[in-house]
């Protein structure tokens, strides 16, 4: 399953990307969702980011993605983080970041994620709850960024 999300902040592109780090991470946690973050290495080929998730009435849950990829020009810069260890049902993992530049002042933001859950057919129930996590996302980068010049 996918979920896409554009947002345009009134950010120079090189502001945003040098942004992407663990404060805006702790920063765009979903409302309702406890999480603590144990390791974040960064945004580089090769870096983790190790999670504790606490949902209602859920036992405490790991989350280990791996930066898997990260490129970029004086255009567009993107990552890809992975998920190497996931909380039930989700059994697969690829978020896609992106930033690009609009021109000098304004840069967009893209979150291009690809899941899947084992069993399938939870795939169909995760969609909205992830699709809610991610959702208040503009919102938040716009906020986050609104100082960032």
């Amino acid at each position: 399953m996918k979920l896409y999300f554009e947002t345009t902040v009134a950010t120079p592109f090189e502001a945003v990307k040098e942004n992407f780090n663990e404060r805006l991470f702790s920063y765009l946690k979903p409302p309702g969702v406890g999480f603590s973050i144990r390791r974040f290495d960064g945004v580089k080929k090769g870096d983790e980011i190790h999670l504790e998730i606490n949902l209602p009435s859920v036992l405490s849950r790991k989350w280990v993605s791996v930066v898997t990829h990260e490129e970029g020009n004086d255009k567009a810069w993107s990552f890809v983080d992975e998920g190497k260890l996931l909380p039930w049902p989700l059994s697969r993992w690829r978020h896609a970041h992106w930033v690009v530049r609009l021109n000098d002042r304004h840069s967009k933001i893209i979150d291009d994620i690809y899941f899947e859950c084992s069993p399938s057919f939870l795939e169909t129930t995760m969609k909205p709850l992830l699709w809610s996590a991610f959702a208040i996302r503009p919102a938040l980068y716009k906020k986050f960024f609104k100082d960032k010049v």
